[in-house]
This record gives C-alpha cells, structure tokens and sequence, in this order.
C-alpha cells in the first residue's frame, strides 16, 4: 500500500509536472540547404487546466524560449471535451479553456513563430472558437492549408490537416499548391494517418494525440491508446519518404497523472540531404 501511494503521488505531483526535452537530430534528403539545422520545437496535446496541466504547460513555454528555436509546431487537443459534460451543471463550457491556454501560449518566442492544428476534443467543443481564439494571439492554425516558408530563395513548407477522428481532413487540398519536388513538413494531430500520407509527398509528419497511454506499465506498455493513436504511439516512425514523429503530450486527460511516460517538449534539428557526407 505504502509502494503504490509512492508511485500515484509521484505520477501526480511530479513526473505529470516536468516536461522532459527531447532532442532529435533528423535528415530530410528534400530539405533545401538554406534550410539546413532549422530547430523546431513540438508540443502537444495540452487539455488546458487551471489546477494540472497550466504548470507543464508554462514549464514547456519557458524551456522552449530558453533554446532560442526556429519554429513551434502544436499538434492539438488545447482543450478537453469532458467525459461527463460537466459543463450541462453549470460550470464553465470546456471550449472557454482555450483562452488562458493561448494567453500562456503566446509567450513562446521563435524565429518564424508559432503554428497549430486542431485536434479531436477541439473539434468536440468549438472548433471555431478555438480557432479564433489562437488567431487572436498570433498563432495561426493550419485546417486542410499551407504555409510557405522561404529562406535564401529556398522554400519549405508547412502545412496542417483538419482533425482525422472528427474533422474532414482533406490532405489533397492541404497540398494542392504545393510543388511536388518541395519539402513539406505536415502537422497531423493522429499519427496512424501516416498511413495515408505515406501515399503524398511528404517528409515530416508531426503528431500528438496518444499521450503515450500516459501510463506506461513495465513490460507490458500502456493500458489503454486512443483509436489512430494506436499503431504508432510514442517516438520515431519511417515509412520511407516519410518521418513520422508522435509526441507524447504535455497535459494530461480523464486523471490528472503520468507514470513512465512524462510530458514532452521534442526539440527537432533538421539537416538537409544536400550536407550527408558518403
């Protein structure tokens, strides 16, 4: 009894609390040479709350202005769709979360700044107003379109699809202005719609969603994945053409706890092919 208490007090006050930075060194044979070394910071999965996730969250903002970084990818879920609605008994509607999460984070400092996609509990409770409430803050969130990036007369691209689980993501029209020669690095709330973008001309998929289960038991993983959370849950996938990244999250959902699976910031370096030495 005194062992578990240990290990619950833990997964709540502290691993659920300290964000781990994890640096990932990548190459994208397409990445143009201008582009060469560019850090992206990720994060994801916020599920805003006042008590719990607010302090990984600020935590995450301050560790990531600290890196000096290119460009900041959120990867959705800013708010929660309450699994009892709790909101139907007169407490606040889950989609007001969305305003103090972006208050937080507008904070975050980059060179080429912040860009978000939506993600399943976003759509559930206002995709709209999460929208315009990140807007309102200068973060801009890719639902099925692009952005172009240019460096030295080299272009990158980023580009974000609506949500899988409950959206209508349309990756067609999110690349249809995209050259197919050029590098794209696509924001994809679930990371088992790798998938499907393995079939398109993409380098980089970025995700959350899974929360890496949030609890992950030894030697027999996390209890429970979310559907298109499943296949591809936590870390570094490739499918040839295409990198897939899934970041674990940095709040948490349903219990306010983590256990072998902190939140996460993922710092990335992308070097271009153009720089492998044979």
């Amino acid at each position: 009894m005194i062992a578990f208490t240990g290990i619950a007090t833990d997964a709540v006050a502290f691993q659920a609390n300290d964000p781990v930075l994890r640096r990932v060194d990548l190459t994208l044979p397409r990445l143009p040479q201008k582009w060469d070394g560019l850090r992206i910071a990720q994060l994801s999965d916020f599920h805003y709350d006042p008590d719990f996730s607010v302090i990984p969250i600020q935590k995450a903002v301050n560790t990531i202005n600290s890196l000096h970084v290119d460009l900041v990818a959120l990867t959705g879920d800013f708010v929660t769709q309450e699994f009892f609605h709790r909101h139907i008994f007169g407490a606040p509607h889950p989609v007001l979360a969305v305003i103090p999460c972006a208050e937080v984070l507008s904070g975050l400092r980059s060179k080429y700044g912040s860009f978000a996609v939506l993600g399943n509990h976003d759509v559930w409770c206002g995709a709209e107003t999460i929208i315009d409430k990140l807007q309102a803050k200068n973060i801009p969130v890719l639902r099925n379109s692009s952005s172009m990036l240019e460096n030295g007369g080299q272009k990158l691209w980023l580009a974000g699809v609506d949500d899988v689980y409950e959206g209508a993501p349309d990756l067609k029209k999110t690349l249809s202005n995209i050259p197919d020669e050029d590098c794209v690095i696509l924001l994809c709330h679930e990371p088992d719609y790798a998938d499907t973008v393995r079939e398109y001309s993409v380098d980089l998929q970025l995700s959350g969603h899974s929360h890496g289960g949030q609890i992950r038991l030894p030697l027999i993983g996390p209890p429970y994945l979310p559907e298109l959370g499943r296949k591809y849950p936590i870390g570094m996938y490739n499918f040839g053409h295409l990198t897939l990244y899934t970041n674990v999250g940095i709040g948490t959902i349903r219990i306010p706890a983590r256990w072998n699976c902190p939140p996460e910031i993922t710092l990335f370096t992308l070097h271009s092919g153009a720089n492998v030495k044979g």
